[in-house]
C-alpha cells in the first residue's frame, strides 16, 4: 500500500464501497470485499488521471481480483460472449456505469485488453432485459421526476406497483403491494426522509433497495447500516438498468474465505 497516496486511498474509498455492494447485493459482503482489498498489497494501475483515480482504480482491481477467486456461481469471462450474463460482464458494466469509469480504465481494472473489454460489455447491456422482472416502488417526492422514474423501470422490462411522495405513503403501498424491489430517493421533502421510509417498510417486508441521491458520500461511510445499491443524481438509463438487474439477481455471490 506505500506505493500509492494514503489520500488517495482514503478518497478512493466511498467508490470503492459502492462497487464492491453493488456488486455483491450486500453491504457487509462488499465492505468486506474493501477490507480484504486493503488487507492485500495494492499496486498502481497506470491510467489514472490524478492521483484519486490511481487509488480508485487500485482499489478496483483488487476487489475484482478478489470476487473472481471467490465467485463460484457464475462462469468466468472465459465464456461466450452470447451466454448468460458472467462475474466479468456484471464488473464491466458497474465500472463503467456506476462508477462512470472510461472502457479503458474498466479494462485495466479487470487486467483486459481494451478491444475485449469492449466486446463483453456490449455483450452484458444486450442481456439487461433479460434479467428478472421486478415489482418495483418508487418512493419520490417530485412528481415529473417520478414519472421520468417510472418510465425508465418499465422501459428496463419491470412493472411500477406504486408511487409514493412520503414517508407514510411508502408504507402503506408497500404494505399492500410487497414489491420485489424499493427504488428511493433519500431526500422527500416535507414528505419526510427516504432513509427512514425504508427502514419502516423492512420491519415487516425485505426487498432489495436502490438509493438516489446528489450525495452518496454520506451513505458509504462503512459505519453505519448503511445501502447495497446507491445510484447518484443525475444518471443515465442505463445505470438505473444496471443496479436494478443486480438487485433483483443478488449481485455476485462468493464462496468464504
Amino acid at each position: 500500500m506505500s506505493e500509492i497516496d494514503r489520500a488517495a486511498l482514503i478518497g478512493a474509498l466511498p467508490y470503492a464501497r459502492r462497487f464492491a455492494r453493488a456488486l455483491t447485493g450486500s453491504q457487509s459482503r462488499g465492505d468486506g470485499l474493501v477490507a480484504q482489498a486493503l488487507r492485500g498489497s495494492l499496486a498502481p494501475v497506470e491510467g489514472g488521471r490524478d492521483a484519486g483515480m490511481v487509488g480508485r482504480l487500485a482499489l478496483y482491481r483488487a476487489i475484482c481480483q478478489i470476487a473472481s477467486k471467490g465467485a463460484s456461481d457464475l462462469p468466468d469471462h472465459d465464456e461466450a460472449p452470447g451466454a448468460a450474463m458472467d462475474r466479468t460482464q456484471r464488473m464491466l458494466l458497474l465500472l463503467t456505469s456506476l462508477e462512470e469509469l472510461e472502457t479503458e480504465q474498466a479494462a485495466l481494472a479487470l487486467g483486459l485488453p481494451p478491444d475485449q473489454a469492449a466486446q463483453y460489455l456490449a455483450a452484458a447491456r444486450n442481456h439487461l432485459r433479460a434479467g428478472a422482472v421486478a415489482r418495483v416502488l418508487i418512493i419520490e417526492d417530485e412528481p415529473i421526476i417520478a414519472l421520468d422514474l417510472q418510465q425508465l423501470v418499465e422501459a428496463a422490462g419491470h412493472e411500477v406497483v406504486g408511487i409514493a411522495g412520503s414517508e407514510d405513503e411508502a408504507v402503506a403501498i408497500a404494505a399492500a403491494e410487497r414489491p420485489s424491489l424499493v427504488l428511493a430517493d433519500v431526500n422527500l421533502g416535507a414528505g419526510g426522509d427516504g432513509t427512514s421510509a425504508v427502514a419502516r417498510i423492512m420491519r415487516t417486508h425485505q426487498a432489495p433497495v436502490i438509493f438516489v441521491t446528489a450525495y452518496p458520500e454520506r451513505l458509504l461511510t462503512g459505519q453505519d447500516l448503511e445501502p447495497a445499491f446507491i445510484i447518484t443524481k443525475p444518471f443515465e438509463p442505463t445505470t438505473l438498468a444496471i443496479a436494478t438487474y443486480q438487485a433483483v439477481t443478488r449481485g455476485v455471490h462468493l464462496d468464504p474465505v
